[in-house]
C-alpha cells in the first residue's frame, strides 16, 4: 500500500490536518478511524481544508469584512495554483492537493466551499429555504461530494445522497447553534418560514420559547431527518470498506437532533451534543447491526 501520508515532506502537513480534525470534529474523527488508512488520511486532509477555511471567518479576529474577503480570495487563488501545479507549500493545501489529485476531486467543489465562506462573511440572513439551501450546499453539501470521491463508489448515483447528508448535517448545526448564533446577531432560519409560523426575530433574540417557535424548530428538525433518510439510501453505493464509517457519522450527528427533541425543541438550553459514551454506544450498535 502506498503510504503517501508518511512521506517525510508531506507528513507534517497531513499531521496538521489530522490535528485539526481531532480538535474541531470529534464525532467525525471517531467515524474516520473506521476507514482504511489511505482513505482516512485523505479525509483528514479534506476536513483540514474545510476547517482552515471556516476558521478564517469563525475564530475571533480583528479583521474587517473587506480584509476577510481578501483573505478568502487569496486562499482561493492559491488553491487554483495548487491544482495547476499539483503542489503547494501552504500549510493546509499541501496535504489537501495530494488528496484532491489522488481521488480526482474537481476544483469546483472546494471553490464552492470558499464561496460559502464569502456568503457567511457577508451574512444578511436568508429569505427562503432555497436561499438557505445554497449556503448549506456550499459549506456542507460539497463536502459530501468531495468525500464521495475519497470513499469510493460503485455508482455515480451516490453523489446526490452524499449532498443530502451534507445538507442534513448543516441543518443540524443551524438548529444546534441557534442560541450561539443569535448571541452574534445571526438568525439562519429563513424569514418566510418564521413569518409563516408567526415567529418574530425578537422572540429568538430575547430567548422567548413560544409554542410557535417550538413548532418552527420541530418543522426544521423533521426536515433535517428527511435529508438524513435520503442520504442513507446512497450509502450502499459507496465502497464496501467505507460504508460503516459513514453510517456511523450519520447516526452520531443525527443523534444531535434527538437531543434537540428531548429538550422539547428548546434551543436556549445550551448547545446540544452527544457525550462520548453515547457516541460509542451508537458505534457499537451500528457495528452489531451491520
Amino acid at each position: 500500500m502506498d503510504k503517501y501520508w508518511q512521506d517525510e515532506n508531506l507528513h507534517p502537513a497531513f499531521e496538521y490536518a489530522r490535528s485539526l480534525t481531532a480538535r474541531y470534529a470529534k464525532s467525525f474523527y471517531i467515524s474516520a478511524r473506521f476507514l482504511p488508512p489511505e482513505r482516512r488520511w485523505a479525509t483528514y486532509a479534506l476536513y483540514g481544508f474545510c476547517r482552515y477555511a471556516d476558521n478564517l471567518i469563525d475564530l475571533p479576529r480583528k479583521r474587517t469584512q473587506e480584509q476577510q474577503l481578501a483573505e478568502i480570495s487569496c486562499f482561493a487563488q492559491e488553491l487554483s495554483h495548487a491544482y495547476e501545479a499539483g503542489e503547494s507549500e501552504h500549510p493546509i493545501l499541501k496535504a489537501f492537493i495530494v488528496a484532491a489529485q489522488r481521488y480526482e476531486i474537481p476544483i469546483e467543489y472546494p471553490l464552492d466551499l470558499l464561496r460559502g465562506c464569502e456568503m457567511d462573511i457577508q451574512f444578511a440572513g436568508y429569505e427562503t429555504f432555497d436561499d438557505l439551501y445554497v449556503f448549506c450546499y456550499r459549506v456542507a453539501g460539497v463536502v459530501g461530494l468531495m468525500m464521495t470521491h475519497i470513499l469510493g463508489y460503485s455508482d455515480a448515483a451516490a453523489f446526490a445522497p452524499a449532498e443530502k447528508l451534507g445538507i442534513a448535517m448543516q441543518l443540524t448545526n443551524i438548529l444546534r447553534d441557534i442560541q450561539e448564533d443569535k448571541n452574534m446577531g445571526r438568525i439562519y432560519l429563513p424569514r418566510q418560514e418564521m413569518q409563516a409560523y408567526k415567529v418574530d426575530e425578537e422572540d429568538i433574540m430575547a430567548e422567548r420559547l413560544s409554542p410557535a417557535l417550538v413548532d418552527l424548530i420541530r418543522f426544521h428538525v423533521q426536515r433535517a431527518h428527511g435529508y438524513y433518510d435520503e442520504a442513507d439510501r446512497g450509502i450502499p453505493l459507496l465502497s464496501h470498506e467505507s460504508r460503516f464509517a459513514i453510517y456511523a457519522a450519520s447516526r452520531i450527528y443525527r443523534g444531535i437532533l434527538g437531543k434537540i427533541e428531548h429538550t422539547g425543541y428548546n434551543p436556549f438550553l445550551g448547545r446540544a451534543y452527544l457525550p462520548m459514551h453515547q457516541k460509542l454506544s451508537i458505534l457499537l450498535h451500528e457495528r452489531l447491526r451491520r
